[in-house]
């Protein structure tokens, strides 16, 4: 299994989930092909009226950095969605940045004649329902209301995350005052498991929820201990996305403080855990494109490919360019879009690949990699170049390992990019309300120079690990230099 955001879990602690057999795959056999439209001629939109399509959070970030609203904004057009649904089959989501549909069928032969359609450029099959998947161990929901003695510093409010974050300047950052307030993360992610009933988040700012794999699974928040209304679902099956929510959000004094525990979230699962395929591409972009128009200000994903199941193809190292995947074409447009996003590098560095994968290769990003407690790489953290010559990673953080919160309530060790990338995410959060009038690339080069291999970058280590708070107290002298 090729699955980058797990791998490390995989390999250095047993998660609830284990694969142990292979059980049948659930539902009917189906195929999903993205089509990929010629224009977007019969739009209803304009982009003289964004706010019909866009919120005003949205809007006014544009407006803030000076982004200027293009054609890649305006949604695909609902006649030519029509068009695929009047031939029977089901239409699964749209990209506006890529313009692009998705349609999923049993009749693979339909799937191919729908390429004719007059307004399709071209077609890719992105899905192919396997016959079988590996069968996963019962999900324990109970959920630990204490941490054991031993997880505790008495009298030290951050607890045993104090390290991870003072590696990154960030708890002078937090005494100042800035610890996300007014900033808003999305999470895309592949599940999130216990999120409402866990203590340590009951403080958390969780604006909303969404699943672009299976949206029945998205109902109204309950933060309560009672169950939430989908628990057994796809949403919180998995916690990857809880450990990724934690090292950003959590709240627990002296046991684990998160990196920007005053921000507001948006968790978004985008991610299918049971099998590897391209239409993961899709929903990634279904699920960016959401956290644009809510007005998301960083998007953290600790997601990658570049292997898919058997019969379709994977990705090689030349399209590592941040415009070949479909998903980096996609992560490539957030920037110019006021968006910041933080992408784990991947856990390839030990295995026969090693590179990074997609979208970590994307342009105007900042891609993560992981060290340990003394500032060593970590073995399994991916390197770089991109293809077309970039440093990669950008900078590392502590992921090697990181402490966290487990689905269950209880604080964990894990190891991967997958938990250096929501650590370092959560302080661009922070510098981010201290500099709000720096645009998503400022904010980006800010942090790339503050990191302390700036000067000699490599593809290992990226710029190093940044300092954001020798990045803030920079800006504030110059601002009061200029003053002067």
């Amino acid at each position: 299994m090729n699955r980058i955001l797990l791998i490390a879990t995989l390999l250095f602690l047993p998660l609830v989930g284990v694969f142990s057999a292979k059980v049948k795959y659930p539902g009917k056999k189906t195929f999903v092909y993205r089509y990929y439209l010629k224009d977007k001629a019969a739009s209803t939109f304009s982009l003289e009226k964004p706010q019909k399509f866009l919120s005003h959070k949205s809007l006014e970030r544009r407006q803030r950095q000076g982004c200027q609203l293009d054609s890649t904004d305006l949604p695909v057009p609902r006649q030519y969605v029509k068009q695929f649904m009047q031939k029977g089959v089901e239409v699964l989501g749209t990209s506006r940045w890529q313009n692009t549909v998705l349609v999923s069928s049993a009749d693979s032969a339909q799937l191919n004649r729908l390429a004719q359609l007059p307004i399709v450029r071209e077609s890719r099959c992105v899905f192919i329902a396997p016959d079988s998947i590996d069968k996963t161990e019962e999900i324990r929901w109970n959920v630990h209301n204490h941490f054991n003695r031993w997880d505790s510093v008495k009298n030290d409010p951050y607890g045993m995350a104090r390290q991870q974050i003072e590696m990154l300047g960030g708890v002078r950052l937090h005494e100042a005052g800035f610890t996300g307030r007014g900033i808003t993360i999305a999470i895309l992610d592949g599940g999130f498991q216990n999120f409402n009933r866990i203590p340590a988040f009951r403080h958390a700012n969780i604006i909303g929820l969404h699943d672009f794999v299976d949206p029945e699974n998205t109902d109204p928040i309950k933060m309560a201990d009672e169950p939430y209304p989908t628990q057994g679902s796809s949403f919180q099956r998995f916690d990857h996305g809880t450990k990724v929510f934690s090292a950003m959000a959590a709240k627990a004094p002296e046991v684990i403080i998160g990196t920007a525990p005053d921000a507001s979230y948006w968790l978004l699962r985008s991610e299918i855990s049971e099998v590897e395929q391209p239409i993961e591409e899709d929903y990634w972009t279904m699920a960016a494109e959401f956290a644009d128009s809510v007005g998301a200000d960083l998007i953290n994903s600790s997601l990658g490919y570049y292997a898919y199941d058997d019969g379709l193809p994977n990705y090689r190292l030349r399209d590592l360019d941040g415009k070949t995947a479909f998903v980096s074409r996609s992560a490539s447009m957030l920037a110019a879009k006021g968006i910041i996003l933080c992408n784990s590098a991947g856990n390839s560095g030990m295995g026969q690949w090693k590179k990074i994968g997609v979208p970590a290769d994307a342009h105007d990003i900042l891609t993560v990699g992981a060290i340990d407690a003394q500032g060593k790489i970590a073995p399994f953290s991916s390197v770089g170049p991109s293809q077309d010559g970039r440093v990669k990673p950008d900078v590392v953080a502590r992921g090697s390992n990181t402490t966290l919160i487990s689905g269950r309530g209880t604080l964990v060790h894990d190891m991967g990019t997958s938990f250096s990338t929501p650590v370092t995410c959560g302080m661009v959060a922070c510098l981010w309300q201290a500099l709000r009038q720096k645009t998503a690339y400022e904010i980006m080069e800010l942090i790339r120079q503050s990191a302390d291999q700036h000067e000699a970058p490599n593809n290992i280590f990226g710029h190093g690990v940044p300092d954001f708070w020798k990045a803030y107290e920079g800006e504030m002298r110059k601002e009061t230099s200029n003053e002067q």
